[in-house]
């Protein structure tokens, strides 16, 4: 008996333990771990995407809508601990927000909820959550009124941080998701307004920052990402791109890479390019060095964090082969330089939702093992 009570004592500890470990992911001190330090704890990722990112204005104003209407089925518990139990280490959450928000960017308390019940599956089952604002036209919104843009990606911001701010340091922010004023700046005619542009963008960013450190809680030292120009390597690393002032001195970088896109967008010759079916040569390897060499040179090595928020390829036209070797090299090349790999993936890409599995299981333990 007395052996009963001790093994009985004993579970009931270790119970309390876990539920406790659980609570500190949502409600919780932060660490003392510096960003470049988490960062590299993340380990290789995947996107929830084409999901709460959805956005139009055909889509009903009903969570299910938005989160079903570019051909997701409603997200369950069982889709993001499959993401864990794969290996990967952060799942990125794009969110749209408009479409479940008034013409100020107040939230419906519906939507708001369900994000946070999907937060609270990410966080629970060991992953990192990257939470962002997606495509909530913020290029058009900024050029056409600069003032009342950024009051309502204030009001945003003050929503999500009020809501979150006392999570843990596993999840993480971020700011921006493809955004650059093409209206004032045009990249391919000359740097004429283009300095008119970046201030536009670093005001922005700053704003973030200042907006979830004002927040209270956790937010004062919560670990942020800061988009870069149009999520450009090239522009990340351009001396007009300002890093944001950070007391809590916790910020990383977000960049893409789709790189080169004729072979990871297009399926077809279009204007600009000609559809490349082909990985592997020395010319591809020799430029995917160069751009992933220029953030460890200018970003990695001055103690600024990297993330590469979105990575892929796409299309048709070439072999599943070129596909896998062209995905699992870029996540390789950037993790060995400290950068976080995370995959875009949609519904009928990587992950199939509805059977819970991946559609390539060898594929994905290759890849979420570059870390080990």
């Amino acid at each position: 008996m007395k052996r009963f009570i001790s093994l009985l004592c004993a579970l009931v500890l270790a119970l309390i333990a876990l539920c406790a470990c659980s609570n500190n992911v949502v409600s919780g001190e932060m660490r003392e771990i510096t960003t470049m330090r988490l960062v590299r704890e993340m380990g290789v990722g995947i996107n929830l995407g084409n999901t709460f990112d959805c956005s139009g204005d055909w889509i009903s104003k009903k969570v299910e809508s938005v989160e079903t209407a570019w051909g997701s089925p409603v997200i369950t518990e069982d889709m993001i601990k499959c993401c864990a139990e794969a290996g990967f280490g952060v799942m990125r959450l794009p969110v749209s927000w408009q479409t479940m928000s008034d013409e100020d960017f107040n939230v419906s308390k519906e939507f708001m909820d369900r994000i946070e019940e999907v937060v609270g599956w990410i966080l629970d089952s060991g992953m990192y959550c990257i939470l962002n604002t997606h495509h909530d036209s913020w290029p058009e919104r900024f050029t056409e009124d600069f003032d009342g843009a950024l009051k309502k990606y204030t009001n945003l911001w003050k929503q999500i941080s009020k809501r979150f701010k006392n999570y843990g340091d596993k999840l993480m922010f971020e700011s921006m998701n493809e955004v650059g004023f093409d209206e004032i700046w045009n990249s391919y005619a000359g740097d004429d307004g283009k300095q008119e542009a970046f201030d536009m963008f670093n005001t922005i960013n700053q704003a973030f920052v200042d907006i979830v450190r004002g927040s209270g809680g956790n937010n004062a030292s919560r670990h942020l990402l800061i988009a870069s120009y149009w999520t450009s390597i090239e522009r990340a690393c351009d001396d007009m791109f300002i890093i944001p002032n950070d007391p809590a001195g916790r910020l990383a970088v977000s960049v893409h890479y789709y790189g080169p896109s004729t072979l990871t967008l297009i399926s077809e010759d279009v204007s600009w390019g000609k559809a490349k079916t082909t990985w592997g040569s020395d010319e591809d390897y020799a430029e995917l060095e160069m751009w992933l060499n220029m953030v460890e040179d200018e970003l990695i090595e001055k103690d600024i964090p990297v993330i590469i928020g979105e990575y892929g390829c796409f299309g048709n036209n070439k072999t599943r082969e070129v596909r896998t070797q062209y995905m699992y090299d870029v996540a390789s090349y950037a993790y060995d330089r400290g950068i976080c790999p995370i995959l875009w993936d949609t519904p009928g890409g990587e992950l199939e939702r509805d059977l819970v599995k991946f559609k390539y299981p060898d594929f994905i333990q290759r890849i979420t093992g570059i870390p080990y």
